[in-house]
C-alpha cells in the first residue's frame, strides 16, 4: 500500500526528477523568481526551503550538504548562504510563495511563479534609489 507515500513523480525516473528539483532551485536562488508548472513549483517548494533552513545555520556541514543537494553547483551554494539566507533570518518557515498565473498557452497546463518572500523587500530597497537618480537628472 502507499500510505504516506507523497512523493510527487512528475513523470520522470527518480534521478531524472532529483536532478530537475536541483536545477528548479538553482535557477531561483539565481534569479530569485522563475516560471514554471505548478505541479513543479509544487514540488520544488519543500526542498528549497529546507536548503534555505539549512543555509541559515551557516556551518561548513551545512555548506556540504547544500552542494551535494544541489548537484555542486558552488555559485548557488555561495549566493544561498550570502545573500538569501541572511534576509530570510528572522523568519522561521515560509520562504517561499507560488502565485498562480494561469493556464500555458499551448497545452492549458496550469503555470505558476515561485519566489522568495523576503525578495520584495530587495526589490522595492533597489527600485528607490533609481527613482531617486531619474528625478535627479529631469
Amino acid at each position: 500500500m502507499r500510505h504516506q507515500k507523497n512523493t510527487v513523480k512528475l513523470g520522470r525516473s527518480a534521478s531524472h526528477r532529483d536532478a530537475l528539483l536541483a536545477n528548479q532551485v538553482c535557477s531561483l536562488i539565481e534569479h530569485t523568481r522563475i516560471t514554471t508548472t505548478l505541479a513543479k513549483a509544487k514540488a520544488v517548494r519543500p526542498l528549497a526551503e529546507k536548503l534555505l533552513t539549512l543555509a541559515k545555520k551557516n556551518t561548513l556541514h551545512a555548506r556540504r550538504i547544500a552542494l551535494a543537494y544541489l548537484h555542486h553547483n558552488e555559485d548557488a551554494v555561495r549566493k544561498l548562504f550570502t545573500e538569501v539566507a541572511p534576509r530570510s533570518a528572522a523568519r522561521n518557515g515560509g520562504y517561499t510563495r507560488i502565485i498562480k498565473t494561469g493556464p500555458r498557452q499551448s497545452d492549458a497546463t496550469p503555470m505558476a511563479f515561485i519566489e522568495w518572500v523576503d525578495q520584495a523587500a530587495v526589490e522595492t530597497a533597489q527600485a528607490a534609489p533609481a527613482a531617486e537618480a531619474k528625478e535627479a537628472k529631469a
